[in-house]
C-alpha cells in the first residue's frame, strides 16, 4: 500500500515512519507538514493510504479530503478525541488518538487492508465533508479549487450561493468562486437561519439583506450589500418574513 504521512509535528511522523516500517506491505512515499502540500502530494504521488492529522496549518484534514480527486483510504491520527463523529461520516477507516500503540497501530492498517481490498479506491470525501456540518457544527470557510489554485473564502464574506449546473456560485462583494458542488450538500452545511433558501436556486446570507422589493404577484427581489439583486420565490419571502420577525 502507497501510504503518505500527513502531519504538522515531527514526532508522530517519526512514530509513524516506524510503524509503518514494522508492516512490509507499507511503503511510504511522501511525509508532509500542511494541508496545501498534502493535496498537491495527493494527486502526484497517488497513495492507496493517508495517515492524515486534523488540525494542521493552511487546510485541515477534512479540507484536505474535500480537494480530493480520488479517495485513497484514510486513518486519521489526532490528538483530539472530539472529532471522531466527523471521521467517521466521511468514511475514515479509523481514528488514532494520540499517542497510540503499535498494536493500536495494526489494527487500524488491518482494517485499511480490508477496506481496500473490498472495494479498492475510496470515493471523493466533498460532499460527505459537507454534510457533518449542519446546526450545532456550521461551516466557517469555503474550500474552493480552481486547478491548482485553492482560496479559501470565509462564510461570513458569502452575500449569496447561485446553483449553476454541476457547480455553486459563491458570490462575494469583489468576486465569484466556483464550488463543484450542489447547492442541497451546502444548504445542509450552513445555519439556514443566516443562509435561507429564498428562491429555488438561490441561498442568501441574511446579514447582506438590504431590502425587499415586489416584483411580480408572487414573487420578489432581495436587494443586498452592494447592490446585487436576487429572485425571491413566494415561500422564499414566507421564509425570509419568518425570519426577521
Amino acid at each position: 500500500m502507497r501510504t503518505l504521512i500527513i502531519d504538522d509535528e515531527e514526532l508522530p511522523r517519526q512514530l509513524l515512519r516506524e510503524y509503518c516500517s514494522s508492516e512490509p506491505d507499507l511503503e511510504i512515499v511522501g511525509e508532509l507538514a500542511d494541508g496545501f502540500a498534502a493535496v498537491k502530494a495527493c494527486a502526484d504521488l497517488r497513495p492507496d493510504l493517508l495517515f492524515l492529522d486534523v488540525q494542521m496549518p493552511k487546510l485541515d484534514g477534512f479540507e484536505v479530503l474535500e480537494l480530493l480527486e480520488s479517495g485513497p483510504a484514510v486513518i486519521f491520527t489526532t490528538a483530539y478525541d472530539h472529532f471522531a463523529l466527523r471521521a467517521f461520516e466521511v468514511h475514515a477507516v479509523d481514528y488514532l488518538l494520540k499517542p497510540f500503540t503499535l498494536e493500536r497501530f495494526r489494527q487500524a492498517v488491518s482494517r485499511a487492508r480490508q477496506r481496500l481490498g473490498a472495494n479498492g479506491a475510496q470515493p471523493p470525501a466533498a460532499s460527505l465533508n459537507l454534510a457533518a456540518h449542519g446546526r450545532e457544527n456550521p461551516l466557517r470557510r469555503f474550500v474552493v479549487r480552481d486547478g491548482a489554485k485553492i482560496s479559501l473564502v470565509p462564510v461570513a464574506d458569502i452575500l449569496a450561493l447561485e446553483a449553476q449546473d454541476d457547480y455553486v456560485a459563491l458570490h462575494t462583494a469583489g468576486k465569484t468562486y466556483l464550488k463543484k458542488q450542489t447547492l442541497a450538500s451546502l444548504e445542509a452545511a450552513l445555519d439556514p437561519a443566516q443562509f435561507p433558501r429564498v428562491h429555488r436556486g438561490w441561498l442568501v446570507n441574511l446579514s447582506a439583506l438590504v431590502r425587499l422589493e415586489p416584483y411580480s404577484r408572487d414573487s420578489y427581489v432581495a436587494v443586498l450589500t452592494g447592490g446585487r439583486r436576487i429572485p425571491v420565490s413566494r415561500a422564499g419571502h414566507a421564509r425570509l418574513r419568518e425570519l426577521l420577525g
